[in-house]
């Protein structure tokens, strides 16, 4: 089947994962969510487990199967050598409950650690596997709403002070002071669960009663800590990520600005609504606020256990009304366009995803459309279009760089 023009509406999968909340994503996606089920991600690319379908006036078809019959036409031969596939993954998230402590290997880790278990035999599918492809994963998300998340370990004096304020922490400074992060880390996450409760139960109670006198903001890693307990479920068997959320940056971005997270870099989204663009792998490995599998010594090998100032990007100006983040890995590239009244013009030169985020927009080119808010659109590389809007309009532009 070939496809007519190269400007195509793409419809993606919608994931529905437990943190997921019930509202947004069916707003954007204009759909009601009859089974009141959470709706955690919104999935647009080619990757086997999930792929979009795109289509023209008569014909659908799934995109990962249109790539592979047409490698060349869709995401060019060069960017085949180098990747086999399109080499990312792109997503609306809704964060309402917070998301796993976790982190993501370099590619060379990446294919180790896959071969490895498929030497030993490990089901792709087994709940206890690390590593789904041989892929690695940077990301980076542009916030969409306020929105919070951890994102690497506190500068050291931070840290200190964070293990100085929380007394339970105090017998914790030696260790940090004479074995650094990798110590004090390693010494936590190892720790038997009747420790951890032990050390962690007064300090969940005292945030607890602060929450309950208004003492807390989002800003407070004791605010966090008490959205795991906010159902009033008992304490015990306390989670061990509880202390990745002190040792950790919490960091608010604001709508329409970005961080990027590479390799080794610790991290976990706390709450709100993002655009998110990662290359195309589920390789994760966690650490704690999670019912998955958790794999403490996989995550120590892989963990940069370095200070982090994080690195809140408000974007670039390039002009012709788009906004660059820069990302520094060859997968992929992200740009926001906001149009009122006027237009993008532009020829592709890669394969893009382009999707509404507000607003509408007349598309024109081999194929003429109509976007709304929340349709997507898949554009081949060579297609010369515009996109024109008569009031405000917010897309997001994904990309594999020249």
């Amino acid at each position: 089947m070939t496809l007519s023009g190269k400007s195509f509406k793409l419809h993606g999968k919608v994931q529905h994962y437990a943190w997921g909340g019930y509202e947004y994503i069916p707003n954007l996606l204009d759909f009601e969510n009859i089974d009141k089920k959470p709706c955690a991600e919104y999935w647009m690319g080619a990757h086997p487990s999930a792929s979009s379908i795109i289509n023209d006036a008569t014909n659908s078809v799934s995109l990962n199967e249109y790539i592979k019959n047409n490698t060349n036409e869709t995401i060019t031969k060069a960017v085949f050598e180098r990747f086999g596939e399109l080499p990312y993954l792109f997503k609306i998230l809704d964060v309402k409950d917070m998301l796993s402590i976790q982190v993501h290997p370099t590619k060379v880790e990446a294919e180790k650690g896959f071969d490895a278990e498929e030497a030993a035999g490990i089901p792709i599918t087994a709940s206890n596997r690390n590593y789904k492809d041989r892929n690695h994963k940077p990301e980076v998300m542009v916030a969409i709403s306020d929105f919070w998340l951890l994102h690497g370990f506190k500068p050291a004096d931070e840290l200190l002070k964070t293990l100085q304020d929380v007394k339970e922490f105090n017998v914790l400074i030696a260790l940090f002071k004479q074995d650094g992060y990798k110590g004090l880390y390693q010494f936590v996450m190892e720790m038997a669960q009747p420790d951890v409760d032990s050390l962690l139960l007064p300090l969940v109670e005292r945030e607890l009663r602060r929450r309950g006198s208004n003492e807390l903001n989002k800003a407070d890693a004791g605010w966090w800590v008490c959205k795991l307990f906010e159902d009033g479920k008992e304490i015990k068997n306390i989670d061990k990520g509880i202390f990745s959320i002190y040792f950790f940056n919490i960091v608010n971005a604001k709508p329409g600005e970005a961080v990027f997270q590479g390799a080794g870099i610790p991290h976990a989204y706390l709450e709100g609504q993002n655009v998110e663009l990662m290359a195309n792998s589920d390789n994760v490995l966690r650490g704690g606020l999670t019912p998955k599998h958790i794999d403490v010594p996989e995550l120590m090998k892989h963990t940069a256990f370095e200070p982090v100032v994080p690195n809140v990007m408000g974007g670039v100006d390039v002009g012709n009304n788009e906004v660059l983040y820069t990302c520094p890995v060859p997968d992929f590239g992200i740009k926001k366009i906001s149009l009122n009244g006027n237009e993008h013009a532009s020829t592709a030169s890669s394969f893009e995803i382009i999707i509404a985020i507000e607003g509408g927009a007349v598309f024109n080119g081999s194929n003429n459309l109509v976007i709304k808010k929340g349709d997507a659109m898949a554009i081949f590389p060579g297609e010369t279009y515009t996109i024109e809007a008569s009031g405000n309009c917010v897309l997001y532009k994904a990309f594999v760089p020249a």
